[in-house]
């Protein structure tokens, strides 16, 4: 199966090098996604090219968001929910119609700056070296403010027909419901076929548990 893999903010597709060898070798066809992203980059754009690696698969794809891109991978959904065969989103949520995608860290000339590893410490960044701290930080990708701050259009009300499996990484599934019931996240309060699985590590488990998570997409898929 055609699986598009989509890293979270400041993340480009060198992020799932370590997990896509292994899907290969499962069987599957991954194909980890470098969005656009200049200092004018929209999230449409970021959006396009999301769709148009959609549009170039043989068949159904599966979509695999990470983090705040959870968003991408549901607008994903929304263009295209005849061909989205599932929705895996990894430590994240989807934004709902009229809000802001990432609107998170300071905005400096026009991008978002990867802000450090302080405001992830504890759960999120636990199992991450002070090497491989230092790598993901140099490879961070600024991103634009024309993503960061643009509000979510979703249109189609077909998208929540898409399966969605949540994989709870640094929480666990029982806050993820409990997050739903409070109406922290309506769009899958709204969907109608939402699994929630736990993974045992971090934030960022395409760096620092590839082969686990490589074994579950590919269980997904």
């Amino acid at each position: 199966m055609d699986i598009l893999l989509i890293g979270g903010l400041w993340l480009d597709g060198t992020a799932w090098h370590a997990v896509t060898p292994a899907l290969r070798e499962l069987g599957h066809q991954p194909r980890p996604l470098t969005l656009p992203a200049t200092v004018s980059t929209t999230l449409d754009e970021q959006l396009a090219a999301v769709l148009a690696a959609v549009d170039a698969a043989s068949g159904p794809v599966m979509v695999v968001a990470h983090s705040a891109n959870c968003t991408l991978g549901w607008l994903a959904a929304d263009a295209r929910p005849e061909r989205i065969a599932s929705l895996v989103m990894v430590g994240g949520f989807p934004q709902a119609d009229g809000q802001l995608y990432a609107d998170l860290f300071e905005i400096r000339d026009g991008v978002m700056p990867f802000p450090g590893w302080a405001p992830f410490e504890g759960p999120d960044a636990a199992d991450i070296d002070a090497s491989l701290r230092q790598q993901i930080a140099a490879n961070a990708i600024p991103v634009p403010e024309g993503v960061a701050r643009a509000l979510v259009h979703l249109t189609d009300p077909r998208r929540y027909d898409v399966p969605i499996t949540m994989v709870s990484p640094e929480y666990t599934p029982d806050q993820v419901r409990a997050w739903i019931a409070a109406g922290q996240a309506p769009e899958l309060a709204a969907a109608k076929h939402v699994e929630i699985l736990d993974f045992d590590s971090g934030h960022w488990p395409m760096f620092t548990k590839p082969t686990e998570l490589a074994h579950l997409l590919a269980d997904l898929a």
